[in-house]
C-alpha cells in the first residue's frame, strides 16, 4: 500500500521567558511542538505527516505546484500567511511565486487543505495571522474577519456535531471542552457544509466545515489540534484521536 503523505506547517513555538529578582535578570528559552498529539494520534494509520517548523516556512515552503502535489494533502496550523508567502527572494528585493495563490491553484487542481486554529491562523488572536483576503481564505469552507478573531474560553465551550459526514460518523453528537477558537463566518455555498459548532456570548460559531472547491477538498477547524485551545479533557480521549484520523483520511481522500 502506498503511503500518503500531509504536509503539515506550523506548530512549532519559541518561547523566551525572563525574570528578576532585585537588580537581576535572567532569561531563558524553550522550544515547543503543539503538533505533538496530532502526530501520536496519526500512527500506524498509514498516512505519513512531515512537518515543516513556522519559522522554516520562509525558506522551504514548497514553490511550484509541483513541488505541491507530492502531498496528497496541506494542513497550515497556527503559521501567519507571511510565513509562506514571504520568499527569501522578496526579502531581498526580488520577485518570486506568490505561494499562497499556489495553495489555491493546488486546491481547486485537486489537493486539499486544511487549517486548523491558533493565534496566528485564520486572521489570528491579534490580527496577525492576515489571511482575510488571501487566495488561500478564497478556498475555505470560511471567511476570516477582517480584525483579530481569537476567542479565549477558559470555562469551555461545548462542540456539537450539527451534519453527518464520513469525518463525524461513529463519533458522539457531543465532544469534551475546547478552551478558546478562531472567530469565522460559514460560506453560504452549496459546496460547503458545516459539520460542527459552538455557542459563544449566544452565537453559534463554526468549529468544523468542510467544503469541495474545484476538484479539490478544504477544511477549516477552528481551534487547536494540540494544546491549549484544545482541552486536556479533548486530548485524552479517544474521539480525538478518532476525529484526528478521520480528517486526515478524509484529506487524503480514503474515506
Amino acid at each position: 500500500m502506498q503511503t500518503k503523505k500531509i504536509l503539515l506547517a506550523g506548530e512549532t513555538f519559541a518561547l523566551t521567558q525572563f525574570a528578576a529578582a532585585g537588580v537581576t535578570a535572567v532569561s531563558s528559552a524553550q522550544y515547543a511542538n503543539g503538533a505533538l498529539p496530532f502526530l501520536a494520534a496519526l500512527e500506524g494509520s498509514g498516512i505519513a505527516v512531515e512537518q515543516l517548523p513556522g519559522e522554516r516556512c520562509s525558506g522551504e515552503f514548497p514553490a511550484s505546484l509541483e513541488a505541491l502535489a507530492s502531498y496528497r494533502a496541506v494542513i497550515l496550523s497556527d503559521v501567519s500567511a507571511l510565513s509562506p508567502l514571504l520568499t527569501p527572494q522578496a526579502r531581498e528585493g526580488r520577485t518570486s511565486v506568490d505561494r499562497l495563490d499556489l495553495l489555491e491553484r493546488y486546491v481547486a487542481g485537486g489537493g486539499s487543505l486544511m487549517m486548523a486554529g491558533g493565534y496566528t491562523s485564520f486572521q489570528g488572536m491579534f490580527g496577525t495571522a492576515a489571511f482575510h483576503g488571501t487566495a488561500v481564505e478564497d478556498c475555505l469552507p470560511v471567511a476570516c474577519l477582517a480584525q483579530p478573531d481569537g476567542v479565549e474560553a477558559p470555562a469551555g465551550l461545548k462542540p456539537a456535531v450539527t451534519h453527518a459526514h464520513p469525518i463525524t460518523n461513529g463519533l458522539p453528537n457531543q465532544w469534551p471542552p475546547v478552551l478558546g477558537l478562531n472567530r469565522t463566518v460559514l460560506r453560504a455555498t452549496p459546496d460547503t457544509t458545516l459539520l460542527a459548532s459552538v455557542t459563544h456570548r449566544g452565537r453559534t460559531l463554526p468549529l468544523l466545515a468542510v467544503r469541495d472547491y474545484g476538484k479539490g477538498l478544504s477544511l477549516a477547524f477552528t481551534t487547536d489540534i494540540g494544546p491549549h485551545w484544545m482541552s486536556r479533557d479533548f486530548l485524552d480521549s479517544d474521539i480525538y484521536r478518532a476525529l484526528m484520523l478521520n480528517i486526515a483520511r478524509w484529506l487524503v481522500r480514503d474515506l
